[in-house]
């Protein structure tokens, strides 16, 4: 029997999942957390096989969780269900250690096929994220600023599109202001920016954020 987590900040979505997954015999849900800081507490207490994991969540980002998952449970799937069609985040999210990216409009069958496949310990590829990677291995596809950001630079960089200051970041992230920083600086040369201002514009001109 696999053990399922469903992390969404909105009862509605964790209810489907729920009942999708529910008609299946060998998946059961371990629990659920509406935010990230709920879903990596639950993970101290309740082992699983796969996390489903949304990007949008209030406080800790999925982003943040992700990264959280990497470093103390290696081993466990991760398979990203965001709002967010796969030319905003598949390529980055798979890049820094997610196992699947699927968006949440996806089939019983292809949510069911996902599930599994990370769970047996492979990476679930969709249709169009496939596409995606193909483009970018052939050079066909130039690829998107935000998909070149490392782990950390993205977990910065949504927060600063968000409002945060450097400090806020730095005291959720447990890192120095220092850091946080450097950071900043990387992000901002990166995308090509400025400012605070002109990330979080590029951030919602790309879809990355809700204005």
């Amino acid at each position: 029997m696999l053990q399922i987590a469903i992390v969404d900040d909105h009862e509605i979505v964790r209810t489907g999942f729920r009942e999708i997954l529910s008609e299946e015999l060998d998946l059961e849900i371990a629990f659920e957390a509406a935010s990230g800081e709920d879903a990596l507490e639950r993970l101290r207490e309740t082992p699983c096989d796969v996390v489903l994991l949304d990007i949008a969540l209030p406080g800790q980002s999925g982003v943040d969780v992700l990264r959280a998952i990497r470093q103390r449970y290696d081993a466990l799937g991760v398979l990203v269900l965001s709002g967010f069609p796969e030319e905003r985040y598949a390529v980055a999210m798979l890049r820094n250690g997610a196992d699947g990216y699927l968006c949440k409009d996806c089939d019983h069958e292809e949510l069911v096929r996902a599930i599994r496949t990370v769970a047996s310990g492979r990476r679930y590829v969709s249709a169009r994220t496939a596409e995606l990677l193909a483009a970018e291995v052939s050079g066909d596809g130039a690829g998107l600023a935000h998909e070149q950001l490392s782990e950390r630079e993205l977990q910065v960089f949504l927060r600063l599109a968000k409002g945060e200051s450097v400090s806020d970041i730095a005291e959720s992230l447990a890192l120095s202001v220092k850091t946080v920083s450097t950071y900043r600086s990387r992000v901002l040369e990166k995308l090509g920016v400025a400012s605070n201002a002109e990330l979080a514009a590029y951030a919602i001109h790309h879809g990355l954020i809700v204005a």
